[in-house]
C-alpha cells in the first residue's frame, strides 16, 4: 500500500515537472524574438492552450502577459484575459501585476494617463501588503511618472530615489538572470525618471551625475537599446542647456530611431520640440519650423502632448503670424486651444485622483500603522494633530481666499455694469482750451488742444494695444516732444504714461473677457498679448491691481455665473 501511495506521488511529481519543463521550453523558444514580432504567437498559442486545458491559471496568466509583449494591435485584450487568468489564480501578486501590466500599456503605447492611474491605483490595492517587492516597487514607480506628468517634480523625485535605492541592489550579486535583468530595467528606467526630474527642477548639476552613473551601469546590449536612447534624449537636454546647441542636436538624433521604432511618440515629439529650439537659436528658421511641426503631427495622430511642449505652437503662430500667412497662423492658434484643452482635462482629472486615491490612502495607512505602534504613540498623535491643524489653516485660507476673489468679482460686475449703462458719447473734437491755470502746463493752450485731440482719436483707433508702445513713439505719432505728451496726460488723465496705457489696456481686456465667449478660451498668455502686453505676468500683475482679481480667476467666476444662468 505504501508503496503505491510512493508511486503514485512520484508520477504527480513527474507531471508536474513535465508540464513546467513544457512551459519553460516554449517560452525559450519565443523568447528571442524582439517585442512586437507575431511570430512569437505560434507558440504563445500552444502555451495558451495548454495552460487552460490544466486550468493551471498562473501559467495561463503568464501566456496572456507574454501576449502583451508580442502583440501589435490587441496589448489591451491580451491584458484583461491575463487579469481574468489572475483573479482564477486567487492570487493578489499576479492580478496586481495584471493591473500594472494594464495600466503600463496606456502609459507607454498610448499615452492616456487618466485610464494608466487608474490601473495603477488598482493594482495597488492588490499589492500594498505584498511580500514580492519587485511589483510593489514597479506600481510605486508608475505613480512617480503620473506625479512627474502633473509637475509635482520634488514629490515624484522622492519616489524615483527610493526605486533606485531597491533595484540597485539586486542588480549584482548571486542573483538569478532574470531577476538581474528585470531589476536592471527598473533601476535604468528609475534613473531616467529622476533625471527629468532634476532637469525640470533646473538641478543640472545632479543631472548630470546620474547620466554619468547611467553610462556605467547600462548593459551594451540590444536589450537595453530603449534605455541608452532615453539617455541619449536626456544628454541632449543636458548640452540643451549648456547652450551646446550642435551637440544637443546630435544626441537627439542618436536617440529618436530607437523612440520611433517602438513608437514612444511622446518622447519621440519632446526632442522635436528641443530640436526645433536648438535650430530656431542656430539660426536654422526651415529646420526649426520643420520640427515644431513634427510636434503637431504626432499630436494630431495621438491626442497627447507634454505640458512643457505647449510654447510650440505659440513658436509656429508667432511665425506664420510675422510671415504674413493668416490661414497657418488660424490652424495653429486652434490647435493651441485644444492642446490646452487636453492637458487641462488630464490635470484636472489626475491630480484629483491620484491625490484622493493614492496620496490619501497613503496617508489612512500610515495612520492606521501609528495606531498599532505604542512606542512613540504620543509623539506621532501629536504630528497627525499637528498636520491636521495646519491643513485647517490652509482650508479657512482658502476659503476666505475665495470668498475676496468672489467680492471682487462682484464689484468688478457692478463697474462693467455701470459702464455698459452709460449713454454713449459719439467722439468729439475737444473744444478750444482757453483756460490752463488750474493745470500744472506751462506752454501754450493751442498745443494743449491738439494734444488732446491726438489722444481722443488714439484712444477711439485703440492705439493703446501695439505692444512695445512708449512715450516717445507716441510723441513721434503726434509730432510733438516727449515732455509736452507727458505733462497733457499727467494733468488730463491723473496718471503718468505707463499707468493711462495699463488702464485702457485692462479695461479692454475685462470687457472683452466678459462679453466675449471666445476670449474666454483663450490661455491667459494670448489674452495679455492681444492686448497689448508683453508678457503674461505684467499683465495678471496690473489686471489683480486694477481689478481686485487675477484674469484666471475672473474668466472662471464670469463661465460659472453663465452656466449658472443656462441651468436656471
Amino acid at each position: 500500500m505504501i508503496k503505491r501511495i510512493f508511486t503514485i506521488l512520484g508520477c504527480l511529481f513527474a507531471a508536474i515537472l513535465y508540464s513546467q519543463d513544457f512551459y519553460s521550453n516554449l517560452r525559450e523558444k519565443y523568447w528571442v524574438y524582439e517585442e512586437n514580432d507575431p511570430r512569437a504567437f505560434v507558440y504563445i498559442n500552444q502555451y495558451i492552450k495548454r495552460a487552460k486545458s490544466e486550468k493551471n491559471y498562473s501559467e495561463l496568466f503568464q501566456a496572456y502577459k507574454d501576449g502583451i509583449l508580442y502583440s501589435e494591435n490587441k496589448k489591451i485584450a491580451y491584458a484583461d484575459s491575463a487579469i481574468v487568468a489572475a483573479k482564477n489564480s486567487e492570487n493578489n501578486d499576479l492580478i496586481g501585476d495584471g493591473y500594472l501590466s494594464k495600466g503600463a500599456i496606456y502609459y507607454f503605447n498610448q499615452r492616456k494617463f487618466q485610464f494608466a492611474l487608474e490601473e495603477y491605483l488598482k493594482a495597488y490595492e492588490y499589492l500594498k501588503d505584498s511580500k514580492n517587492e519587485f511589483l510593489k516597487y514597479q506600481n510605486i514607480y508608475h505613480i512617480g511618472v503620473v506625479k512627474s506628468y502633473l509637475g509635482y517634480h520634488d514629490e515624484a523625485l522622492k519616489i524615483f530615489e527610493e526605486c533606485i535605492a531597491f533595484f540597485e541592489t539586486k542588480i549584482d550579486g548571486d542573483i538569478h538572470d532574470n531577476t538581474v535583468f528585470n531589476n536592471t530595467k527598473g533601476y535604468l528606467n528609475s534613473l531616467h525618471q529622476a533625471i527629468i526630474c532634476y532637469q525640470a527642477l533646473g538641478k543640472n548639476q545632479e543631472a548630470k551625475k546620474m547620466l554619468d552613473e547611467a553610462a556605467k551601469k547600462i548593459p551594451q546590449t540590444k536589450d537595453f537599446y530603449l534605455e541608452k536612447s532615453y539617455f541619449q534624449k536626456s544628454l541632449g537636454v543636458s548640452e540643451f542647456k549648456n547652450k551646446n546647441y550642435t551637440q544637443a542636436i546630435k544626441y537627439f538624433d542618436q536617440a529618436l530611431p530607437e523612440l520611433l521604432k517602438v513608437n514612444d511618440f511622446s518622447w519621440a515629439s519632446y526632442i522635436y520640440f528641443y530640436k526645433g529650439k536648438s535650430y530656431e537659436i542656430l539660426g536654422n528658421q526651415d529646420l526649426e519650423v520643420d520640427n515644431y511641426k513634427k510636434v503637431d503631427s504626432i499630436f494630431n495622430k495621438n491626442k497627447f502632448i507634454l505640458p512643457e511642449l505647449r510654447s510650440n505652437y505659440e513658436e509656429l503662430i508667432e511665425y506664420f503670424k510675422k510671415n504674413g500667412n493668416h490661414q497657418e497662423e488660424l490652424y495653429y492658434t486652434n490647435q493651441l486651444l485644444k492642446v490646452d484643452s487636453v492637458i487641462a482635462s488630464d490635470f484636472k482629472h489626475l491630480s484629483t485622483r491620484i491625490y484622493k486615491e493614492y496620496d490619501t490612502k497613503m496617508l489612512m495607512e500610515t495612520k492606521e500603522n501609528l495606531e498599532k505602534t505604542n512606542s512613540y504613540s504620543k509623539l506621532l498623535l501629536f504630528i497627525c494633530l499637528a498636520i491636521i491643524a495646519a491643513l485647517g489653516v490652509i482650508m479657512y485660507y482658502r476659503i476666505r481666499k475665495q470668498k475676496n476673489i468672489q467680492k471682487n468679482y462682484d464689484d468688478l460686475l457692478i463697474k462693467l455694469e455701470e459702464a455698459s449703462n452709460q449713454p454713449e458719447v459719439v467722439p468729439t473734437p475737444i473744444k478750444e482750451v482757453t483756460d490752463t491755470a488750474d493745470k500744472n502746463i506751462k506752454f501754450d493752450s493751442s498745443i494743449v488742444e491738439k494734444l488732446l485731440n491726438d489722444i481722443q482719436v488714439f484712444e477711439n483707433n485703440q492705439g493703446y494695444l501695439e505692444q512695445g508702445l512708449t512715450l516717445k513713439k507716441l510723441a513721434e505719432q503726434f509730432k510733438t516732444n516727449t515732455s509736452y505728451l507727458s505733462q497733457v496726460i499727467n494733468e488730463y488723465k491723473g496718471s503718468n504714461f505707463n499707468s493711462y496705457i495699463n488702464a485702457l489696456r485692462i479695461n479692454y481686456a475685462t470687457q472683452k473677457i466678459y462679453q466675449d465667449k471666445e476670449w474666454r478660451k483663450y490661455s491667459i498668455e494670448h489674452i495679455a498679448s492681444a492686448a497689448g502686453f508683453s508678457n503674461r505676468q505684467s499683465f495678471s500683475n496690473i489686471f489683480l491691481e486694477q481689478n481686485g482679481i487675477r484674469p484666471a480667476d475672473f474668466i472662471k467666476k464670469r463661465m460659472k455665473e453663465l452656466e449658472d444662468q443656462n441651468n436656471s
